[in-house]
């Protein structure tokens, strides 16, 4: 081998080593990516794929599915009704954003009469309500409502610090004309310092036997930090049944609340 050959290889040698070592400087970052939440794999201290652990998604292996307590629907009048469903969310730091649901209807032979589809958001630990008016039904009488969800849902952590800050209660709720147009008024305080942009309040009518009579909702926007506000609900004839207790249900998406 001459010189000059040596020489040669002894440069082709070196480009390809140069090549491999710049071929590695850009390739390696990409196969020693510190593990994240959003990379589609369970690494670093996941429980399943992107959730659990540190990551702010909960496993769905990791929550109990809400409870539906009960369902009905309640005459406003004839041909249209109020329907709502009671539920109760076992998980104490883990809420959904926004899930969707559909209501079904049936009459009294158990024959469909149709159905009510939305969305809602799933508050963290705690009993809620699910409302939707005036669902329309013709000359059909919905005896049997039923709700479910139609997807799992996106379960996220919620910061326990904010949940025990965030306190919005009813209180001085007040029942009234019976025997004309019912009518019931509820005050609704923020007792933290966020802002609520959007608050639900449902009120539930019960009866001596604790069954619900009827039902009614109000929204209130922008309910400040430290503030009150007055619900009220109405309906349009007497239930026929008397009113014995009442609960009143504030609700509101915790991840939509801001820290003035």
């Amino acid at each position: 081998m001459t010189w000059a050959l040596k020489r040669q290889i002894f440069y082709l040698t070196a480009l390809v080593i140069l090549f491999l070592v710049f071929a590695f400087i850009l390739i390696y970052p990409s196969f020693n990516k510190p593990p994240t939440c959003v990379d589609g794999k369970q690494n670093g201290d996941e429980v399943g794929i992107d959730c659990g652990g540190s990551c702010a998604r909960v496993c769905l292996s990791q929550v109990d599915p809400v409870s539906v307590l009960w369902a009905r629907s309640f005459e406003v009048v004839p041909g249209r009704y109020n329907a709502v469903a009671y539920l109760e969310n076992q998980n104490k730091n883990s809420a959904i954003n926004k899930i969707n649901y559909k209501f079904r209807f049936a009459d009294e032979d158990n024959i469909y009469i149709g159905s009510r589809e939305g969305s809602t958001f799933v508050p963290p630990s705690g009993r809620f309500a699910i409302f939707e008016p005036a669902v329309n039904t013709g000359y059909s009488v919905p005896v049997y409502t039923t709700l479910e969800f139609t997807e799992p849902g996106l379960w996220v952590q919620v910061d326990e610090e904010k949940m025990n800050q965030l306190r919005i209660i009813a209180s001085n709720i007040k029942i009234e004309g019976f025997d004309t147009m019912p009518r019931l008024l509820a005050t609704i305080s923020n007792k933290s310092l966020f802002t609520v942009p959007t608050v639900n309040v449902v009120a539930i009518l019960y009866d001596d036997m604790r069954n619900a009579i009827s039902v009614s909702k109000t929204t209130l926007t922008d309910l400040g930090p430290e503030s009150s506000r007055e619900a009220s609900f109405t309906w349009p004839k007497p239930f026929g049944t008397e009113v014995v207790t009442s609960e009143v249900i504030p609700m509101f998406n915790i991840f939509g609340v801001k820290l003035e």
